[in-house]
């Protein structure tokens, strides 16, 4: 073990210097979420909460396309910065914000006129569908600003700069508690909104934060130099192509295993209320250390990318194992946290007993599925980092849709386990891409080295 660490302590630092900032700025996205869950919670009820949990399981399959196709930026800055190549990077900027900006208006469509029709249609309960529709079109129109502020971000965490956005996040998500409360309670003379209340709040949110990323990117003397470039003639077919190249398959891959647990939770909402909030009690604690691993990959992403880009490819693969050291490390401890604690966690969201004693139960099966969402997530990092997006796509597709799922549905619904049985579906689905991504990871690297001994 001394052995091991001394050989990978340099990365080890360097690694979580620059992981540390996106962690929590990665955060702070499911941070607004869990605050939506916990206002709604304690302050309307089981209902509503149901209602957020519904919600969420659709939402999160949109922002995650959004926020896959903004990562097409960011391993393209890294290697453009690891080869010094400041204007190139300032172009890819431009046509990056173009991009997001259209996605972002698509895919508020997309939520506006087809998941709010879809939503009737989902065997839910009445009442709980009746309280998300306006809730889903707050959300929905907020995905517009925040395609902003991921392309700033992205831009900015490519050339290394991780503790803006960081900031700008744990703001965002001041401004979104206190509107939130505010606007479900209905203080200050403001009439109680209920759901509707946490919508706005997280709209407003992210207005400001797309608002502020922007100013500081575009204003900032870190910048300077790329920003020169950047502008409407450096629009292209060329670089936008190879910005969707990376950005469409990792949103395939981010959508494969959220739309797996988005499925998950509409399979609950069939058993009832009960079990869905208890659903979204225990997903939002796992998202909470899912996307800090995220933050983990982000950082692997720009390490891997920056190390491609100067052909150094023997630390490209020591850094990259020091992340998956990294993430099984953290991922260890969230899951004794979630296994020991998993009876009092839950208070956090709810007071009601009933929801509380399901939470708990599945709390511990997410301790368990904590070690491979982890390791998946930094494994799909490091290989985008060297741009290898599409084979670890088919990975996510077979590993959750062909495997995960049906084992979830089967175990769930066929043989009775309830929401226990589909979250081991989504256990075993987990297990198996985390696997085979580490192996391709593997084999990827070693070639890698091997070609730079032969020259």
């Amino acid at each position: 073990m001394k052995r091991i660490y001394y050989k990978y302590k340099p990365h080890y630092q360097s690694n979580l210097t620059l992981a540390l900032p996106v962690v929590i700025s990665q955060l702070g996205h499911t941070l607004v979420h869990t605050a939506d869950s916990i206002i709604v919670g304690h302050f309307a009820g089981t209902i509503p909460l149901a209602a957020v949990s519904l919600v969420n399981s659709i939402f999160i399959v949109i922002l995650v396309i959004g926020m896959g196709i903004s990562y097409g930026l960011t391993p393209l800055i890294a290697q453009e910065s690891g080869r010094k190549n400041f204007k190139e990077c300032g172009k890819l900027l431009a046509n990056s914000l173009l991009i997001n900006s259209i996605i972002g208006i698509f895919l508020f469509v997309l939520i506006y006129f087809g998941s709010l029709l879809l939503i009737d249609k989902m065997g839910q309960s009445p009442e709980v569908v009746r309280q998300s529709k306006p809730y889903l079109g707050l959300l929905g129109f907020s995905i517009v600003p925040l395609m902003i502020f991921m392309t700033f971000k992205q831009f900015a965490e490519g050339l290394g700069f991780t503790k803006q956005a960081m900031m700008i996040s744990l703001w965002g998500n001041a401004i979104n508690i206190c509107l939130g409360v505010i606007f479900v309670k209905g203080l200050f003379s403001i009439e109680p909104m209920g759901v509707s209340g946490v919508g706005w709040s997280t709209l407003i949110d992210r207005t400001i934060m797309a608002l502020v990323m922007a100013i500081y990117v575009l204003k900032s003397v870190h910048f300077r130099d790329y920003i020169k470039s950047f502008g409407l003639r450096a629009i292209n077919k060329v670089r936008s192509f190879s910005i969707l190249k990376i950005g469409a398959p990792v949103a395939m891959q981010y959508t494969f295993e959220v739309s797996a647990f988005s499925g998950a939770a509409v399979l609950i909402g069939t058993i009832g209320a009960v079990e869905q909030a208890a659903h979204q009690v225990a997903i939002n604690m796992a998202s909470m250390t899912y996307m800090m691993a995220s933050g983990i990959s982000a950082a692997a992403t720009i390490k891997t990318g920056n190390n491609f880009g100067k052909e150094d490819f023997l630390n490209l693969r020591l850094s990259a194992i020091s992340s998956y050291h990294i993430v099984l490390i953290f991922m260890t401890f969230t899951a004794l946290l979630f296994s020991g604690l998993n009876e009092i966690l839950p208070w956090i969201y709810t007071s009601d007993k009933a929801v509380i004693n399901v939470a708990a139960q599945l709390l511990i099966i997410a301790g368990i599925f904590q070690l491979f969402d982890g390791t998946q997530v930094v494994g799909l990092g490091i290989l985008r980092g060297i741009g290898d997006v599409n084979i670890p796509t088919f990975i996510t597709f077979i590993a959750y849709w062909v495997i995960g799922m049906p084992v979830a549905y089967y175990l769930g619904i066929t043989l009775d386990m309830g929401a226990n049985g589909i979250w081991y579906g989504l256990t075993l689905g987990l297990l198996v891409s985390a696997g085979l991504l580490f192996t391709r990871f593997h084999f990827f690297s070693k070639k890698l080295v091997r070609q730079v001994h032969k020259l």
